[in-house]
């Protein structure tokens, strides 16, 4: 049987361990904060890059989310060639000059006049 103290330091790591989790959840919830981004997503030569329309400043995109795969033959798809741009919305998280993707909406595909 373990003696008491045992059980106190038992009970202090797990004490301990569930207060780490929780910190770290909201921590982590604070650095993905979502925004949403209107502008263009240009893809070329296996980069995608997005233009904001506010500001004019460029990303690099990354899809956690997305089969990369799938996502370029999507662009390619609907832009018919790469460094065409698409005009879209992008909701997501951006740190360091990286904008990573939860979500996007194409808008408007330049030169189609619809």
């Amino acid at each position: 049987m373990l003696d008491l103290a045992n059980k106190n330091v038992i009970i202090l790591i797990l004490v301990s361990a569930i207060f780490a989790c929780t910190y770290s959840t909201k921590e982590q919830e604070k650095m993905i904060e979502s925004k949403q981004f209107s502008g263009w997503w240009i893809y070329g030569e296996g980069q995608h890059i997005f233009k904001d329309e506010a500001t004019l400043s460029e990303w690099e995109l990354t899809f956690p989310n997305e089969n990369m795969d799938k996502l370029v033959e999507l662009y390619i798809a609907v832009c018919e060639m790469e460094y065409f741009p698409m005009e879209c919305i992008i909701q997501g998280s951006l740190q360091n000059n990286i904008l990573q993707v939860a979500d996007f909406e194409i808008t408007y595909i330049e030169g189609c006049g619809d």
